[in-house]
């Protein structure tokens, strides 16, 4: 990675694992970084640990919060990283009525970066995952997706999760078209970090109360995964390598893309229907209240 001194980023989710690592070493590279954080207690903590410039408080399961910290920046950014994000948890809504998983990983970070859509110079970055493969959608209509959003119908940890991870790569090449016919001046793009080491992975086996499953996972995380920098290589080239194109998708080269340096990649065919993304779109203006023309 080249030298970032006066460059600008900001990361969601800043305060463990993949936004930890990212902030840290665009810090050391002479990056000015901007984490966001739930509990600024925490928050706090990783800005010391990272050196980054600045802290800014953010619950993404709350509308509240986003437009509280929406308002907050002020000034540009070269690059936002849309990096926080919860795993295959139990059923919970957030404080707006919208199913956790699809409200945090989609809707809070459509709300957040629509807000600040005029701050953004440089390029916008979602932290995607192999998972969006296990999302469907299910027929694709506005209806289902609302369903879904809400909450709505059987629940399953995983497929929600799906569906929260590719939604996350149909609003970026959704953006990518929109980019395209108003000119707006960043490029959007996305990213996947295969398998690794981080917090992730022990939430939704604590939160349900399986202990035993919380340790496994976590034992074969540090055994088998990469490390949380590792995982954070993608979205590090998606936010410093020159000359990529609007809606690239980066992910590690290794076997079954869980590990290894970027390379460019592709997700399933799916994330690339422009009905689906145009309903998830206008879906997530309606539940959110926020907008991006212009």
């Amino acid at each position: 990675m080249s030298d970032q001194s006066g460059k600008k980023f900001l990361i969601t989710g800043g305060t463990s694992g993949l936004g930890l690592a990212a902030a840290t070493a665009l810090t050391a590279k002479g990056g000015e970084v901007t984490i966001t954080a739930r509990d600024l207690k925490k928050g706090a903590r990783a800005q010391d640990q990272s050196g980054a410039a600045h802290l800014l408080q953010l619950d993404l399961a709350n509308l509240e919060s986003v437009r509280e910290a929406a308002s907050k920046v002020t000034s540009p950014f070269d690059v936002v990283i849309l990096n926080a994000g919860v795993m295959a948890i139990p059923y919970r809504l957030t404080s707006d009525g919208f199913e956790m998983q699809l409200g945090t990983n989609h809707l809070g970070h459509f709300a957040f970066a629509g807000l600040i859509k005029s701050f953004i110079k440089g390029r916008l970055i979602s932290m995607s995952s192999q998972a969006h493969r296990l999302g469907t959608f299910g027929d694709h209509s506005k209806d289902e997706i609302r369903k879904r959003a809400l909450g709505k119908g059987k629940y399953s940890p995983w497929s929600a999760y799906g569906d929260s991870k590719l939604a996350n790569l149909l609003f970026i090449n959704e953006i990518e078209r929109q980019r395209l016919r108003q000119k707006w001046d960043f490029l959007s793009l996305a990213c996947h970090p295969g398998w690794a080491n981080t917090n992730l992975q022990k939430v939704g086996p604590m939160m349900a109360g399986r202990s035993f499953q919380a340790k496994a996972m976590i034992a074969t995380s540090a055994l088998l995964a990469q490390t949380p920098l590792e995982g954070a290589y993608p979205a590090l080239c998606a936010a410093t390598y020159p000359n990529l194109m609007g809606a690239s998708y980066l992910g590690p080269n290794g076997l079954g893309e869980m590990r290894g340096t970027p390379k460019f990649t592709h997700g399933k065919a799916l994330a690339y229907d422009q009905t689906l993304a145009r309903n998830l779109w206008e879906v997530s203006e309606e539940l959110t209240g926020v907008t991006w023309e212009g």
